[in-house]
């Protein structure tokens, strides 16, 4: 049952974004403002639980959510052959990039913690 409180708050906090997203005319789509809006709901323990139990079950099943991709692919063969290249080629770069700003990232907050006082 916490589970599907959990889902159901995301998805009200998913509904809110796009709302905003569409009323405010902002470049941002409204998944990425309800996770934004979702960062200071998960500080109430009560909600984190029924989020955690919900994040829990949809990790569970993550095998699943690859499936619709699968298909897609197959179900457009002649797109993958014609742009097969080009796609592996987006496709690594990006992962590299993503990397990369990640690895950055890591190392400018741990440098930052280090310099705080009391971090031993």
């Amino acid at each position: 049952m916490n589970a599907l409180r959990g889902f159901a708050l995301l998805l009200l906090l998913q509904a809110c974004g796009e709302g905003l997203s569409r009323l405010l005319s902002l470049p941002i789509p409204g998944p990425v403002i309800g996770l934004l809006l979702l960062w200071p709901v998960v500080q109430w323990t009560p909600l984190r639980e029924a989020v955690a139990a919900a994040a829990q079950l949809l990790l569970n099943h993550l095998s699943l959510f690859f499936v619709p991709a699968g298909v897609g692919v197959i179900a457009h063969l002649d797109l993958v052959s014609a742009y097969g290249m080009r796609l592996l080629a987006v496709v690594v770069l990006s992962t590299w990039i993503g990397l990369a700003v990640t690895a950055l990232t890591l190392r400018a907050l741990l440098r930052r913690a280090d310099r705080e006082p009391g971090h031993e």
